[in-house]
């Protein structure tokens, strides 16, 4: 054990002195200190990232195989920091740290912006009818759950009808607040079309940012990943970019 620690350190001295602008690497450990604001930031950048979503299965494989040798004290001379860097961010971004299976693509958090981006567009949309205000809030609840599952701690196994009654729960809330809201505005009287039409845009915000702070079994994971910006709000499983990750602490209600 002894000797492999050793050996490690010792590739990991080499790859510093090889790399003079990425920190010297650790193994599990964000590459950005989360002791300041912009060091949060930078990290939570890494996480949503969305280039790691076109990263092909031979880089992948090379990344974890790069990872695998500098765990192991066998990693081959040459080898930066930077790399090293790159290498655990490509596999935390798309391989689950329990299951170690790949991610769903749409259920990342590098592709919460671009597969999220269109379903709020969807829920901003004018002159929505009832179908479209039911059909918008739920695509987007369930895309929220899907990611929550996605990033589930595998570790601590949890009955599928708990995600079940989070799900029908979130999805009948969102659609009860939108739904409802937009009946009242257009039954106020006193409001022009102009404001009708302008509160109407603002509806979507209550029912998402509502169900997004109440939302069983935890918050959605954009929400879990800001312990990237607070990591003293949420006791993460990981230290590192996983803190995307995170459980939600329980409180007695």
């Amino acid at each position: 054990m002894a000797d492999t620690a050793t050996t490690a350190s010792a590739a990991a001295a080499s790859a510093a002195n090889t790399s003079t602008d990425a920190p010297p690497f650790q193994l599990g450990k964000p590459r950005f200190q989360q002791t300041s604001f912009y060091g949060r930031f930078r990290h939570f950048l890494d996480i949503i990232d969305p280039r790691t979503l076109f990263v092909t299965e031979r880089r992948l494989r090379e990344a974890v195989q790069l990872l695998e040798d500098y765990k192991h004290g066998t990693l081959r001379p040459g080898v930066t920091n930077e790399q090293l860097w790159s290498a655990q961010k490509i596999k935390q971004a798309i391989l689950h740290p329990d299951t170690n299976e790949k991610i769903f693509m749409p259920f990342r958090m590098s592709g919460y912006i671009p597969f999220g981006t269109p379903i709020v567009v969807g829920l901003l949309l004018p002159n929505q009818t009832l179908a479209s205000t039911v059909f918008w809030q739920w695509l987007n609840q369930s895309h929220n759950a899907c990611v929550n599952y996605a990033n589930r701690n595998a570790t601590k196994p949890s009955p599928a009808s708990k995600f079940i009654q989070g799900y029908l729960g979130a999805v009948i809330s969102a659609v009860s607040i939108a739904v409802g809201l937009n009946v009242l505005v257009q039954k106020a009287n006193k409001f022009t079309p102009a404001t009708r039409l302008l509160v109407q845009r603002f509806v979507p915000f209550p029912a998402v940012g509502r169900l997004s702070c109440r939302r069983a079994p935890g918050c959605s994971s954009l929400y879990k990943a800001l312990c990237a910006w607070q990591p003293s709000a949420w006791p993460c499983r990981w230290p590192s970019a996983s803190s995307r990750r995170c459980q939600r602490s329980r409180r007695p209600s």
